[in-house]
């Protein structure tokens, strides 16, 4: 035995690995780093679809609540698509539903624009008569600056959504407000189970009898929200929708309090002559009823005297 074998072999140093090191087994089977967890996905999001449900902290529809309405915690959003696109706004279409269950519903999400995307150029005369208690607020929304618009979007969603639950609670044929979050407004999606929306009132061509039932049916709207003391402030055949036979009001960001606001009459008149006019062109006939007798009949209903000023006419 040599002399130098009976020494113990020089200890090598281990390296102290670094806080930023690789463990060894996913150098060596890259596949596991995949599964650490879903490459680009939110870990906390659901296992399906979009979101999570935003029920929980948002401000909820009046009761009693349609059955239809999704409230598990363990709901999941899908996106489906969009409805329609607006100045101020956008419509998609949602799915609400929860895993492994049947529950599910379809849902009209109604998103107000960003303020660098949001016009709002037509809605001094509309919020005349709504109080802001911040004059901040008051001074931004004057301005049109960036936090004004926001406020802004604000109101309106908020408006929106108030005036759904009321005029829906007392009946008034409008969707069901589900809830409303922020800028976000879920609504009631009127249509057909496989997501295809109602018409617009505006894309029909109705036959007598059913034109008739229609102007009946838009007549006892008018006549609820007029007992509320509103008029829609943008009614048209465009924000009507008719759904197996029955007439919905949409697009309600801008409703109007006739008495409160200086400008409300010109309002009421407003809507009736643009809706009206569409019901006379296309053969209402004068017995059925006549836009000028409506809104008579609308503005003794929210308190106005009878014979007010009819320039509009």
């Amino acid at each position: 035995m040599r002399e130098y074998d009976s020494f113990p072999e020089p200890s090598r140093k281990r390296r102290r690995r670094r806080f930023d090191d690789e463990p060894r087994h996913l150098r060596t089977c890259p596949d596991l780093a995949a599964l650490d967890e879903r490459a680009g996905a939110d870990p906390d999001g659901p296992p399906e679809g979009d979101r999570w449900s935003t029920w929980t902290g948002a401000e909820h529809g009046p009761d009693p609540r349609p059955p239809w309405v999704v409230t598990e915690h363990a709901a999941v959003d899908t996106e489906l698509g969009v409805l329609k696109t607006g100045k101020e706004a956008d419509v998609h279409l949602v799915e609400r539903a929860v895993p492994g269950t049947g529950r599910r519903t379809l849902l009209a999400a109604k998103r107000y624009r960003t303020a660098e995307h949001r016009l709002f150029h037509r809605d001094a005369g509309y919020l005349e008569g709504r109080k802001v208690r911040r004059s901040r607020e008051m001074r931004a929304m004057a301005n049109r600056t960036a936090f004004g618009r926001d406020v802004l979007a604000g109101r309106w969603a908020g408006a929106e959504f108030a005036a759904l639950s009321r005029l829906w609670a007392d009946g008034i044929a409008v969707p069901y407000p589900v809830q409303a979050l922020g800028t976000e407004l879920l609504l009631e999606f009127v249509g057909s189970p496989d997501g295809a929306a109602a018409p617009r009132l505006a894309q029909l061509r109705p036959g007598a009898e059913e034109l008739c039932d229609l102007w009946h049916q838009l007549v006892d709207a008018l006549l609820g929200m007029a007992r509320h003391g509103l008029t829609h402030g943008d009614l048209s055949a465009y924000n009507l929708l008719v759904h197996d036979g029955r007439l919905v009001l949409i697009d309600l960001p801008q409703v109007v309090d006739v008495i409160g606001n200086p400008q409300g009459p010109e309002f009421l008149a407003r809507d009736v002559r643009r809706i009206g006019e569409w019901f006379v062109a296309r053969g209402l006939p004068p017995e059925v009823g006549q836009p000028e007798t409506l809104l008579e009949e609308l503005r003794v209903t929210v308190g106005m005297p009878p014979g007010a000023s009819t320039s509009d006419w």
